[in-house]
């Protein structure tokens, strides 16, 4: 098995599929699949397309190294958080996304998230300090 085809079947696992599951995203039959991963055929741009769009992170089957390297800290955790999610789950957070999309003044021009909060008030215990004795 080659790093190609360990990468393959890492992310198929990542994604907690199985071969005829990961096959059929892929547009391909099973012993296709197989051999994708046993390292005797290669997949077409047509099936690493379709794979990616399912979550795949093609960048890394192909090369070794994250496509989530150019995000920073916050999108990197989102984006590996979302990728360990089953199709369930990540049909549920895109339906969120949206929803908080159509919220009015949901604009980045209106995101105070970037300004710290204001400070915490005390509150009063009804005596002072300097009235401790």
């Amino acid at each position: 098995m080659d790093d190609f085809s360990a990468r393959l079947k890492q992310e198929r696992q990542r994604l907690d599929l199985n071969q005829a599951e990961f096959s059929a995203l892929g547009g391909v039959q099973k012993q296709a699949q197989f051999h994708y991963e046993r390292g005797t055929r290669r997949p077409n741009s047509d099936y690493l397309a379709k794979i990616a769009s399912a979550g795949v992170d093609v960048h890394y089957v192909l090369t070794g190294r994250s496509a989530t390297l150019a995000l920073d800290g916050d999108e990197q955790a989102i984006l590996t958080g979302y990728r360990a999610l089953d199709a369930r789950k990540r049909t549920a957070i895109r339906a969120l996304i949206e929803a908080m999309d159509t919220i009015p003044g949901s604009t980045q021009e209106n995101d105070d998230s970037s300004q710290s909060p204001p400070p915490a008030r005390r509150r009063s215990t009804g005596t002072r300090n300097d009235d401790r004795g």
